[in-house]
């Protein structure tokens, strides 16, 4: 899944495509260079990040949504809100990725059921501007998880078919760097859940503290692809269903190279039978 934000104010590459026709160009970039799905979001939520008017929002992503589903790109539609994701899928969107998991807007998850589309349900406990706030746990991964649980049990009410549904440990969201690591180390637990799994770290603060300490300074977002390709290899072996990410072709062959060490490591009993 290739990152697409149509904002000014993104941690890693707001403002560099808030123009449509750059947007539209870097949404095709992203497809060419291996990303299966592009992400188009028009409202930032990094660290701190105030809510923009519903109207704004609709202005900066659905033009970009029309030319890119035009093109024959599979589009994602990055929104937490219910009117948002509806005229995102009438212009061409195929899926919706609401990184509060339904819990930022009442109408989404009803919303959501009646359009029978993948949805994508992100851990999240609260917005951009309270969230570093709330990263309190008493075991992460075993508390994601059960938030995560309630969250699909909430869809599944909602009228939504387990089908549809996508989870998301929200890497970063009222999280530390050891919150981020420890839910990377355990996606299997997660994985019991039953529902695919969405890995988005790409560029993240916790990704540039670690090569701080090993270069001394730590490196702007766009330094950190090496290090994001090098997660999307490992949550491929763990089982994830996409990664979502700001540079594909590197994580891309990442993948590959993962399924291949995943594909040798299968034996053949060669004392067994086949029919």
């Amino acid at each position: 899944m290739g990152v697409l934000n149509v904002t000014p104010d993104s941690f890693s590459d707001g403002g560099l495509f808030l123009d449509e026709a750059a947007a539209v160009k870097h949404g095709l970039a992203l497809r060419d260079a291996g990303a299966d799905l592009i992400d188009v979001g028009g409202e930032s939520t990094r660290p701190g990040a105030r809510r923009i008017p519903v109207a704004e929002e609709l202005d900066r992503v659905l033009a970009v949504v029309r030319a890119l589903a035009a093109a024959g790109v599979p589009v994602s539609i990055d929104t937490m809100r219910a009117e948002v994701a509806s005229a995102a899928l009438d212009a061409g969107a195929i899926m919706v990725n609401d990184v509060s998991g339904g819990l930022a807007d009442p109408e989404m998850l009803g919303f959501a059921a009646t359009t029978g589309r993948p949805y994508i349900v992100m851990h999240w406990r609260g917005p951009s501007t309270v969230m570093d706030e709330l990263a309190g746990y008493d075991d992460v991964v075993t508390d994601v998880r059960q938030e995560l649980s309630a969250r699909l049990k909430a869809a599944q009410r909602a009228g939504l078919d387990s089908e549809q549904i996508v989870l998301d440990p929200g890497l970063g969201f009222a999280k530390n760097a050891e919150h981020n690591w420890s839910l990377l180390a355990h996606l299997d637990d997660l994985a019991t859940l039953g529902r695919p799994l969405l890995v988005g770290a790409s560029r993240k603060r916790f990704l540039g503290g670690l090569l701080s300490s090993e270069r001394g300074v730590e490196p702007p977002p766009a330094e950190r692809d090496s290090a994001t390709a090098a997660v999307s290899a490992l949550a491929a072996l763990a089982g994830a269903w996409c990664v979502r990410v700001h540079e594909p072709a590197a994580s891309k062959d990442a993948v590959l190279v993962s399924e291949a060490w995943r594909r040798a490591g299968v034996r053949t009993d060669p004392n067994s039978s086949s029919t």
